[in-house]
């Protein structure tokens, strides 16, 4: 009996809704089209969310100590490393050295880089040490003396080995040397030094590519960069955008011809292709109102909804 009550009941709101909407349908589809409209728009102001602090656990002991410290820390967090190897030889020739210190003062000057963490071999607080008759020496290890000689070159050598960045900062085989670039999240406008500007990763990616590894690879044939760290990683994914916009072009190409085939019927395709295009839309608009971007890990979740 109680069974049979609970279904009356049910089937007595389920009536009300169904007079409520498809008596007022209308009205229902007006509202409708409003919300996309809005939505739509909405969805055009959608911008990748690209922060690394978004990226990492930041609930998790280890990650909230390093927040705490990230000052002394600053090329353990957000970090690019640039990788300059030499083909031929090894990184003890004048061209190699030039090179690395062009590249290092190019990028020292690009937009968001924490030029007091920049560390390369040209960097002064790159240091060696050594215990003597007389106690502790040490020095830069591209000291002021510096001149590309072979005496110079050969004082460099004894230099690395001596400060510990074998390994680090240099190679194994002396091959190639880092540069570490650790960034900053925002960095002073340079029109306007009390606004800051947030970093943009597609633009520093795109920075590293035409002045570094385009300007220096074409200049010194012997020279091979590489890039690797979190904000290149984030910018080549930015740049994939328009590829996974094209793949989506094409799944509803491919969905539109299987659906013709199988319902036999344009108004039923067309209506289905709206329906979900509409719940994309809506999903789109719907994040950027709770305050929401897409990352670059997450940008075809919306697709799949389709």
């Amino acid at each position: 009996m109680s069974n049979l009550q609970h279904t009356q009941h049910s089937g007595a709101k389920e009536t009300f809704l169904e007079r409520l909407i498809f008596n007022n349908r209308p009205a229902v589809i007006i509202l409708c089209l409003l919300a996309s409209i809005v939505l739509f728009w909405q969805a055009t102001q959608v911008r990748p969310s690209t922060s690394f602090e978004k990226m990492i656990p930041l609930s998790h002991p280890f990650i909230q100590n390093m927040m705490e410290h990230r000052n002394d820390l600053a090329n353990l967090g957000n970090t690019v490393r640039i990788s300059v190897e030499a083909k031929d030889g090894d990184i003890f020739s004048r061209q190699y050295m030039e090179t690395l210190r062009q590249i290092s003062d190019e990028v020292f000057y690009i937009p968001g880089v924490d030029r007091s963490g920049l560390k390369s071999l040209w960097s002064p607080s790159v240091r060696w040490t050594e215990v003597t008759e007389e106690g502790f020496a040490g020095g830069e290890v591209i000291p002021q003396s510096y001149n590309g000689s072979e005496e110079s070159l050969d004082l460099l050598r004894n230099n690395i080995l001596k400060s510990g960045q074998v390994g680090r900062l240099v190679a194994n085989d002396f091959k190639s040397s880092i540069i570490d670039v650790p960034l900053q999240e925002s960095y002073p406008d340079p029109a306007d030094q009390g606004k800051l500007l947030a970093l943009d990763y597609q633009q520093f990616s795109h920075q590293l590519e035409e002045k570094i590894r385009d300007k220096y690879e074409a200049q010194n044939p012997n020279i091979k960069i590489h890039i690797v760290g979190f904000a290149k990683k984030v910018g080549d994914l930015i740049d994939g955008l328009f590829m996974v916009v094209m793949f989506f072009g094409i799944a509803f190409l491919i969905t539109l011809v299987l659906l013709i085939w199988f319902t036999r019927c344009l108004r039923s395709t067309i209506a289905v292709l709206i329906t979900t295009l509409i719940a994309v839309i809506w999903q789109l608009g719907l994040m950027h109102v709770v305050g929401f971007g897409i990352d670059p890990y997450s940008m075809l979740v919306p697709f799949l909804i389709f």
